[in-house]
Protein backbone atom coordinates (compact mmCIF):
# COMPACT_ATOMS: atom_id res chain seq x y z
CA UNK A 1 0.00 0.00 0.00
CA UNK A 2 2.14 2.68 1.43
CA UNK A 3 5.36 1.07 0.71
CA UNK A 4 4.07 0.22 -3.40
CA UNK A 5 3.08 4.38 -3.70
CA UNK A 6 6.25 5.33 -2.78
CA UNK A 7 7.76 2.90 -4.95
CA UNK A 8 5.73 3.87 -7.53
CA UNK A 9 6.25 7.73 -7.13
CA UNK A 10 9.99 6.59 -7.38
CA UNK A 11 10.02 4.93 -10.66
CA UNK A 12 7.73 7.62 -11.98
CA UNK A 13 10.37 10.00 -11.10
CA UNK A 14 13.32 8.09 -12.87
CA UNK A 15 11.68 7.35 -15.62
CA UNK A 16 10.54 11.20 -15.77
CA UNK A 17 13.90 12.60 -15.38
CA UNK A 18 15.43 10.17 -17.67
CA UNK A 19 13.31 11.48 -20.51
CA UNK A 20 13.47 15.11 -19.51
CA UNK A 21 17.39 14.74 -19.47
CA UNK A 22 17.26 13.60 -22.94
CA UNK A 23 15.13 15.79 -24.20
CA UNK A 24 17.16 18.65 -22.87
CA UNK A 25 20.35 17.48 -23.91
CA UNK A 26 18.80 16.61 -27.64
CA UNK A 27 17.33 20.36 -27.10
CA UNK A 28 20.75 21.65 -26.10
CA UNK A 29 22.42 19.82 -29.14
CA UNK A 30 20.34 21.53 -31.42
CA UNK A 31 20.86 24.67 -29.97
CA UNK A 32 24.83 24.78 -29.57
CA UNK A 33 25.55 22.27 -32.84
CA UNK A 34 27.62 20.38 -30.32
CA UNK A 35 27.20 17.16 -28.34
CA UNK A 36 27.92 16.44 -25.07
CA UNK A 37 31.34 15.27 -25.67
CA UNK A 38 32.33 18.71 -27.36
CA UNK A 39 30.56 21.00 -24.73
CA UNK A 40 32.80 19.24 -22.11
CA UNK A 41 36.02 19.23 -23.52
CA UNK A 42 35.46 22.64 -25.23
CA UNK A 43 33.91 24.63 -22.00
CA UNK A 44 35.89 22.66 -19.35
CA UNK A 45 40.05 23.29 -18.70
CA UNK A 46 41.98 19.58 -19.37
CA UNK A 47 42.42 18.04 -16.04
CA UNK A 48 40.31 15.96 -13.41
CA UNK A 49 37.06 17.87 -13.87
CA UNK A 50 36.98 17.68 -17.72
CA UNK A 51 38.67 13.95 -17.52
CA UNK A 52 35.93 12.55 -14.82
CA UNK A 53 33.08 14.29 -16.61
CA UNK A 54 33.39 12.27 -19.96
CA UNK A 55 34.52 9.49 -18.10
CA UNK A 56 31.70 9.42 -15.18
CA UNK A 57 28.53 11.20 -16.81
CA UNK A 58 29.17 11.36 -21.15
CA UNK A 59 30.69 7.73 -21.55
CA UNK A 60 29.56 5.18 -18.70
CA UNK A 61 26.39 6.86 -18.22
CA UNK A 62 25.92 6.57 -22.36
CA UNK A 63 23.28 4.41 -23.61
CA UNK A 64 25.41 3.77 -26.48
CA UNK A 65 27.70 0.38 -26.30
CA UNK A 66 30.03 1.95 -27.57
CA UNK A 67 30.95 4.65 -25.76
CA UNK A 68 30.22 2.60 -22.37
CA UNK A 69 32.63 0.63 -23.10
CA UNK A 70 35.66 3.00 -24.66
CA UNK A 71 36.85 3.59 -20.76
CA UNK A 72 37.80 0.31 -20.77
CA UNK A 73 39.83 -0.21 -24.32
CA UNK A 74 43.07 -1.33 -24.77
CA UNK A 75 45.85 1.79 -24.95
CA UNK A 76 46.88 0.95 -28.62
CA UNK A 77 42.97 0.58 -29.34
CA UNK A 78 42.50 4.31 -28.16
CA UNK A 79 43.09 5.93 -31.46
CA UNK A 80 40.43 3.70 -33.23
CA UNK A 81 38.10 4.14 -30.37
CA UNK A 82 38.41 8.46 -30.97
CA UNK A 83 37.55 7.64 -34.64
CA UNK A 84 34.93 5.24 -34.16
CA UNK A 85 33.43 8.23 -31.63
CA UNK A 86 33.75 10.71 -34.11
CA UNK A 87 31.65 8.88 -36.79
CA UNK A 88 28.81 7.62 -34.09
CA UNK A 89 28.87 11.31 -33.50
CA UNK A 90 28.61 12.40 -36.95
CA UNK A 91 31.76 14.48 -36.41
CA UNK A 92 33.87 15.77 -38.95
CA UNK A 93 37.91 15.40 -37.44
CA UNK A 94 39.09 18.14 -39.68
CA UNK A 95 36.62 20.65 -38.85
CA UNK A 96 36.90 19.75 -35.21
CA UNK A 97 40.34 18.58 -34.62
CA UNK A 98 40.64 19.69 -31.48
CA UNK A 99 37.92 17.21 -29.90
CA UNK A 100 39.76 14.20 -31.21
CA UNK A 101 43.26 15.30 -29.19
CA UNK A 102 40.85 16.20 -25.89
CA UNK A 103 39.44 13.26 -25.69
CA UNK A 104 42.20 10.94 -26.78
CA UNK A 105 44.25 12.65 -23.71
CA UNK A 106 41.38 12.40 -21.79
CA UNK A 107 40.94 8.42 -22.77
CA UNK A 108 44.56 7.67 -22.02
CA UNK A 109 44.33 8.96 -18.29
CA UNK A 110 41.34 6.98 -17.67
CA UNK A 111 42.87 3.91 -19.51
CA UNK A 112 46.39 4.58 -17.87
CA UNK A 113 44.74 4.99 -14.18
CA UNK A 114 43.37 1.45 -14.29
CA UNK A 115 46.77 -0.16 -15.98
CA UNK A 116 48.58 1.60 -13.42
CA UNK A 117 46.24 0.01 -10.49
CA UNK A 118 46.97 -3.41 -12.08
CA UNK A 119 50.92 -2.95 -12.27
CA UNK A 120 51.46 -1.51 -8.62
CA UNK A 121 49.36 -4.30 -7.58
CA UNK A 122 51.76 -6.70 -9.34
CA UNK A 123 54.42 -5.26 -7.27
CA UNK A 124 52.68 -5.53 -3.97
CA UNK A 125 51.83 -8.94 -4.65
CA UNK A 126 55.40 -9.95 -4.95
CA UNK A 127 57.17 -10.88 -2.22
CA UNK A 128 60.37 -9.92 -1.04
CA UNK A 129 62.46 -13.11 -2.15
CA UNK A 130 65.96 -12.76 -0.03
CA UNK A 131 67.26 -15.97 -2.93
CA UNK A 132 66.56 -13.62 -6.03
CA UNK A 133 69.91 -11.32 -6.78
CA UNK A 134 67.72 -8.65 -8.05
CA UNK A 135 65.69 -7.92 -5.02
CA UNK A 136 68.74 -8.26 -2.80
CA UNK A 137 70.41 -5.72 -5.53
CA UNK A 138 67.45 -3.39 -4.28
CA UNK A 139 67.99 -3.44 -0.71
CA UNK A 140 71.92 -2.95 -0.79
CA UNK A 141 71.46 0.15 -3.00
CA UNK A 142 68.67 1.67 -0.51
CA UNK A 143 71.02 1.21 2.50
CA UNK A 144 73.83 2.94 -0.01
CA UNK A 145 71.42 6.22 -0.71
CA UNK A 146 70.46 6.01 2.99
CA UNK A 147 73.83 5.65 4.47
CA UNK A 148 76.64 6.54 1.91
CA UNK A 149 78.90 6.86 4.80
CA UNK A 150 78.57 4.24 6.54
CA UNK A 151 79.09 0.65 4.94
CA UNK A 152 77.23 -2.18 5.82
CA UNK A 153 78.90 -4.68 7.75
CA UNK A 154 76.56 -7.85 7.09
CA UNK A 155 73.44 -8.82 4.97
CA UNK A 156 72.16 -10.23 8.02
CA UNK A 157 72.85 -7.00 10.51
CA UNK A 158 71.44 -5.10 13.18
CA UNK A 159 72.47 -1.70 11.37
CA UNK A 160 68.98 -2.22 9.65
CA UNK A 161 67.55 -0.50 12.34
CA UNK A 162 69.27 2.46 11.50
CA UNK A 163 67.40 3.09 8.53
CA UNK A 164 64.21 1.92 10.53
CA UNK A 165 63.85 -1.65 9.84
CA UNK A 166 62.41 -4.09 12.81
CA UNK A 167 65.41 -5.95 13.13
CA UNK A 168 68.32 -7.60 11.63
CA UNK A 169 66.55 -8.96 8.37
CA UNK A 170 64.30 -6.63 6.48
CA UNK A 171 63.21 -9.26 4.28
CA UNK A 172 60.27 -9.93 6.94
CA UNK A 173 59.11 -6.44 7.49
CA UNK A 174 57.99 -6.02 3.42
CA UNK A 175 55.34 -9.04 3.88
CA UNK A 176 52.23 -6.54 3.94
CA UNK A 177 53.42 -4.37 0.64
CA UNK A 178 55.94 -7.03 -0.70
CA UNK A 179 58.63 -5.19 -3.47
CA UNK A 180 56.11 -2.21 -3.93
CA UNK A 181 57.31 -1.55 -0.56
CA UNK A 182 60.91 -1.64 -1.34
CA UNK A 183 60.68 -0.07 -4.76
CA UNK A 184 58.67 3.26 -2.70
CA UNK A 185 61.81 3.68 -0.39
CA UNK A 186 64.42 3.12 -2.57
CA UNK A 187 62.44 5.92 -5.22
CA UNK A 188 62.43 8.46 -2.57
CA UNK A 189 66.13 7.86 -1.13
CA UNK A 190 67.00 8.10 -4.91
CA UNK A 191 64.76 10.93 -6.53
CA UNK A 192 64.23 12.88 -3.46
CA UNK A 193 67.69 12.40 -1.72
CA UNK A 194 67.91 15.09 0.43
CA UNK A 195 64.56 15.58 2.19
CA UNK A 196 64.29 11.13 2.82
CA UNK A 197 67.78 12.04 4.05
CA UNK A 198 66.68 14.52 6.38
CA UNK A 199 63.71 12.70 7.33
CA UNK A 200 65.50 9.78 8.53
CA UNK A 201 67.71 11.83 10.21
CA UNK A 202 64.40 13.60 12.01
CA UNK A 203 63.44 10.24 12.52
CA UNK A 204 66.38 9.22 14.67
CA UNK A 205 66.21 12.19 16.57
CA UNK A 206 63.52 11.93 19.47
CA UNK A 207 61.83 15.25 20.18
CA UNK A 208 61.04 16.07 23.69
CA UNK A 209 58.14 18.22 25.22
CA UNK A 210 59.17 20.84 27.44
CA UNK A 211 57.67 21.16 31.09
CA UNK A 212 54.77 23.57 31.75
CA UNK A 213 53.75 25.89 34.65
CA UNK A 214 49.85 23.73 34.51
CA UNK A 215 51.79 20.31 34.13
CA UNK A 216 54.50 21.26 36.60
CA UNK A 217 51.66 21.93 39.05
CA UNK A 218 50.25 18.58 38.65
CA UNK A 219 53.83 16.54 39.06
CA UNK A 220 57.26 17.20 40.87
CA UNK A 221 59.72 18.03 38.45
CA UNK A 222 61.62 15.18 39.53
CA UNK A 223 59.04 12.90 38.33
CA UNK A 224 58.49 14.86 35.02
CA UNK A 225 61.94 15.26 33.83
CA UNK A 226 61.61 10.79 33.94
CA UNK A 227 58.40 11.29 31.99
CA UNK A 228 59.49 14.05 29.64
CA UNK A 229 62.31 11.23 28.58
CA UNK A 230 59.80 8.59 27.98
CA UNK A 231 57.89 10.59 25.24
CA UNK A 232 60.41 10.45 22.41
CA UNK A 233 58.21 10.83 19.13
CA UNK A 234 61.01 9.34 17.04
CA UNK A 235 59.88 6.58 14.76
CA UNK A 236 60.77 3.80 12.29
CA UNK A 237 61.62 6.05 9.06
CA UNK A 238 61.51 2.30 6.80
CA UNK A 239 58.78 0.79 8.67
CA UNK A 240 56.40 4.16 8.15
CA UNK A 241 57.63 3.73 4.75
CA UNK A 242 56.24 0.52 4.02
CA UNK A 243 53.19 1.93 6.08
CA UNK A 244 52.34 5.04 3.83
CA UNK A 245 52.93 3.04 0.30
CA UNK A 246 50.13 1.26 2.15
CA UNK A 247 47.82 4.60 2.34
CA UNK A 248 49.09 5.47 -0.89
CA UNK A 249 48.38 2.07 -2.23
CA UNK A 250 44.54 2.56 -0.91
CA UNK A 251 44.34 5.91 -2.04
CA UNK A 252 45.01 4.99 -5.56
CA UNK A 253 42.62 1.72 -5.35
CA UNK A 254 40.11 3.40 -4.13
CA UNK A 255 39.53 6.22 -7.18
CA UNK A 256 40.84 8.67 -4.71
CA UNK A 257 44.24 9.49 -6.45
CA UNK A 258 42.06 9.66 -9.85
CA UNK A 259 41.91 14.14 -8.95
CA UNK A 260 45.88 14.38 -8.80
CA UNK A 261 46.88 11.94 -11.29
CA UNK A 262 44.21 13.43 -13.88
CA UNK A 263 45.86 16.92 -13.15
CA UNK A 264 49.30 16.06 -12.89
CA UNK A 265 49.87 13.32 -15.89
CA UNK A 266 48.95 14.70 -19.38
CA UNK A 267 48.14 11.51 -20.69
CA UNK A 268 48.77 7.77 -18.89
CA UNK A 269 49.42 8.31 -15.18
CA UNK A 270 52.78 5.92 -14.73
CA UNK A 271 54.34 4.04 -11.66
CA UNK A 272 57.04 7.14 -11.64
CA UNK A 273 53.71 9.49 -10.86
CA UNK A 274 53.13 7.08 -8.52
CA UNK A 275 56.60 6.82 -6.52
CA UNK A 276 56.28 10.71 -6.57
CA UNK A 277 53.02 10.82 -4.88
CA UNK A 278 54.70 8.41 -2.18
CA UNK A 279 57.69 11.00 -1.78
CA UNK A 280 54.91 13.73 -1.34
CA UNK A 281 53.46 11.77 1.14
CA UNK A 282 56.80 10.79 3.22
CA UNK A 283 57.43 14.45 3.46
CA UNK A 284 53.92 15.37 4.72
CA UNK A 285 53.48 12.74 6.87
CA UNK A 286 57.03 13.91 8.51
CA UNK A 287 55.83 17.61 9.12
CA UNK A 288 52.05 16.66 9.98
CA UNK A 289 53.58 13.88 12.82
CA UNK A 290 55.69 16.56 14.00
CA UNK A 291 52.54 18.95 13.98
CA UNK A 292 50.70 16.58 15.75
CA UNK A 293 53.41 16.60 18.71
CA UNK A 294 52.32 13.01 19.61
CA UNK A 295 53.02 11.16 23.05
CA UNK A 296 55.02 8.55 22.00
CA UNK A 297 54.71 5.79 18.64
CA UNK A 298 51.64 3.79 20.78
CA UNK A 299 49.47 6.80 18.67
CA UNK A 300 50.84 6.24 15.12
CA UNK A 301 47.80 4.60 14.06
CA UNK A 302 45.88 7.52 15.46
CA UNK A 303 47.93 10.29 13.71
CA UNK A 304 48.02 7.74 10.28
CA UNK A 305 43.85 7.92 10.28
CA UNK A 306 43.82 11.73 10.57
CA UNK A 307 46.83 12.19 7.77
CA UNK A 308 44.81 10.04 5.90
CA UNK A 309 41.15 11.84 6.12
CA UNK A 310 43.19 15.10 5.47
CA UNK A 311 44.36 14.02 2.43
CA UNK A 312 41.02 12.45 1.36
CA UNK A 313 39.43 15.78 1.77
CA UNK A 314 42.26 17.56 -0.23
CA UNK A 315 41.14 15.14 -2.97
CA UNK A 316 37.72 15.88 -3.09
CA UNK A 317 38.61 19.37 -4.57
CA UNK A 318 38.49 18.61 -8.39
CA UNK A 319 41.55 21.33 -9.17
CA UNK A 320 44.07 19.49 -6.57
CA UNK A 321 47.84 18.33 -7.20
CA UNK A 322 49.11 17.50 -4.14
CA UNK A 323 52.77 17.55 -5.78
CA UNK A 324 52.23 20.42 -8.71
CA UNK A 325 55.74 21.35 -8.53
CA UNK A 326 56.74 17.31 -10.27
CA UNK A 327 57.86 17.56 -13.22
CA UNK A 328 55.09 16.05 -15.19
CA UNK A 329 52.62 18.37 -14.29
CA UNK A 330 54.77 21.26 -16.38
CA UNK A 331 53.37 19.07 -19.21
CA UNK A 332 49.13 19.48 -18.38
CA UNK A 333 48.72 21.98 -21.35
CA UNK A 334 45.46 22.97 -22.74
CA UNK A 335 44.95 19.76 -24.84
Amino acid sequence: TLSFDRMFVQVCLYFYCKCLWRCLKFVVRKLTGRCELQRICYNIKPGASRTMKIAETSLRGSKNKLLQTSVGVHLDAIEKTIDDIMELKKINPDINPQLGVSLQACLLQIVGYRNLIAEVEKLRREPYDSENPQHEELLLKLWKCLKPDSPLEARISKQWCEIGFQGDDPKTDFRGMGLLGLYNLLYFAEWDSAVAQQVLSDSLQPKYREVTKEELSKISKAEWEKKKFDKAIGYSFAIVGINITDLAYNLLVSGALKTHFYNVAPEAPTLSHFQQTFCYLMHEFHKFWIEEDPLDIMEFNRVREKFHKRILKQLQNPDMALCPHFAASESLVNI
